[in-house]
């Protein structure tokens, strides 16, 4: 029986929210963690965001096949990579930094997969994604260009496996009945996994920084795993079987405004004139590139129009 078709607006809907939830997370993650922390406080993000799902997802797991358990460990571990590279980058630039570097995924999800599926978008998308990293670069700027920290090369990193992350996801679960919540699952406790094992070996334990959390870094702790990875990974897990990987990239591509606004109320950053023109520009690239995107998709899908076929005259067949 086919699935009922899912609004395009809800989806969009949905994502836009994905891409505020993320925005914040840049700060969240800055209160969290250091230097020396980084491993554990990854390891206590997913352990509690694999305990919160147990629940619901126990009696799921039982129907998980081998294909979508090798899909879950393998998108798992990716996702083990971009936190890693991500949260170090964070303990070593400013939350504002690592929020609009990360944005870049816009620019790389639609070029690899392109490169993948040998299906070029028009260059018109290439220009609107432009568009967005020149308002990247003019939220970065400040009060004038600087040389990239060690932090904002390790985000850079991160964004290039986060749009390896996106396309492997729609090409491994695209037209197959697999359970999103089940592969949200899979993933997350494979990072949790990889997290506990590393963090005895990298800096301090989970148990021991479990230990030396306060009340507001718990509460922190708590809204990244609940908020930040059960709401926001199952929702583009869903997204990304429902629409396109690039179409998807260019919504989370708002991500960069939203963290720049979270650090402007919350975290005390000012925003000038530069800024203001980036965010501008994003908003309007990401917007102008997710309706090019779809028209391009959505002329692909069309049947082609049938050709009418013209008999000659008998006198004139050899």
């Amino acid at each position: 029986m086919p699935r009922p078709q899912v609004p395009a607006r809800l989806v969009d809907v949905l994502l836009l929210l994905v891409a505020v939830v993320w925005g914040s997370t840049y700060l969240a993650a800055k209160e969290l963690v250091t230097p020396t922390t980084v491993i554990a406080a990854l390891a206590l993000r997913f352990s509690v965001t694999v305990l919160a799902m147990l629940p619901v997802c126990l009696r799921r797991l039982r129907g998980v096949g081998r294909d979508e358990a090798v899909t879950g460990i393998l998108l798992g571990t990716i996702l083990a990579v971009i936190f890693l590279f991500e949260t170090y980058g964070i303990a070593h630039t400013s939350a504002t930094n690592a929020g609009l570097i990360i944005s870049l995924t816009i620019v790389m999800t639609p070029l690899l997969d392109s490169a993948v599926s040998r299906s070029w978008l028009p260059p018109r998308f290439f220009v609107a994604a432009v568009m967005a990293v020149v308002g990247v670069a003019l939220l970065a700027s400040g009060n004038g260009l600087r040389v990239p920290s060690a932090g904002d090369w390790l985000v850079l990193i991160a964004a290039g496996v986060r749009a390896v992350h996106i396309t492997v996801m729609h090409r491994r679960s695209a037209g197959k009945q697999y359970d999103s919540l089940n592969l949200t699952y899979l993933q997350m406790a494979t990072a949790a996994v990889l997290f506990c094992l590393a963090s005895p070996l990298a800096g301090d334990s989970f148990v021991s920084l479990a230990r030396q959390l306060g009340p507001g870094q718990w509460v922190d702790l708590l809204y990244l795993a609940l908020i930040c990875t059960v709401f926001a990974f199952f929702v583009q897990m869903w997204a990304v079987r429902t629409t396109s990987p690039s179409r998807v990239s260019l919504l989370l591509g708002t991500e960069p405004v939203w963290a720049l606004l979270v650090g402007v109320l919350l975290g005390g950053d000012r925003l000038g004139m530069y800024g203001v023109a980036g965010a501008v520009l994003i908003l309007v690239g990401a917007g102008w590139g997710q309706r090019i995107e779809r028209g391009h998709r959505e002329r692909a899908a069309a049947p082609a129009p049938a050709v009418e076929r013209t008999v000659e005259p008998a006198a004139n067949q050899a």
